[in-house]
């Protein structure tokens, strides 16, 4: 998703091929053996296989909201890094042998520092959304969506209205239609800022 939103805000016309993980297409795992997505392949054949790197070259061509200058690498990394882990062992338990309950205590810790950053100013490095707010979004998002309720009951009011207005934003509702799964031979679905 991230990547997404920063494909859209970019406006970078990409060729859109959805996948089903549980059916990666031979020329996915052809461009990235990694076999995750995003892939991202250029014109010139250059792969890009993270979703961060690929929100910075798209945000390298044109960056109408100055994204890149609204951003905190320390903060993005502490949530690529322990809240992921942590999102993944409380959304997935089963899959990581995890105390689901254990990784959502120590996510809610991470969760609490962005709320006191959003109390300054609304969002994570300013009033304006950047790249770390899009960074962060989804990871924040999918939280959430594991017990709406307990994460609704949590007293993080600033973080609370932050993923509220970022979900119901046009951005975000540009980047969230839903797609049958690509299959070899179908015409892939272009997608435009």
């Amino acid at each position: 998703m991230r990547a997404r939103l920063a494909l859209a805000i970019s406006r970078t016309q990409v060729e859109l091929r959805e996948v089903k993980l549980a059916a990666k297409p031979p020329e996915m795992l052809k461009a990235s053996p990694k076999g995750t997505v995003p892939v991202l392949v250029l014109p010139d054949g250059t792969v890009i296989d993270e979703s961060l790197d690929v929100m910075h070259w798209a945000l390298s061509l044109n960056d109408p909201e100055h994204w890149l200058k609204r951003t905190d690498t320390a903060l993005i990394t502490r949530n690529d890094g322990a809240f992921k882990h942590d999102l993944d062992r409380y959304k997935y338990p089963e899959r990581h042998s995890s105390d689901s309950l254990a990784h959502r205590q120590s996510g809610l810790a991470f969760l609490h520092t962005l709320d006191e950053r959003l109390a300054a100013h609304g969002q994570l490095c300013g009033p304006l959304r950047g790249l770390a707010d899009m960074a962060i979004l989804p990871f924040v998002r999918q939280f959430a969506a594991v017990d709406p309720a307990w994460f609704e009951a949590q007293p993080l009011p600033h973080l609370h209205h932050w993923l509220a207005g970022h979900c119901e934003s046009a951005l975000f509702s540009a980047v969230m239609p839903k797609f049958a799964p690509w299959r070899d031979g179908d015409l892939p679905v272009h997608f435009i800022g």
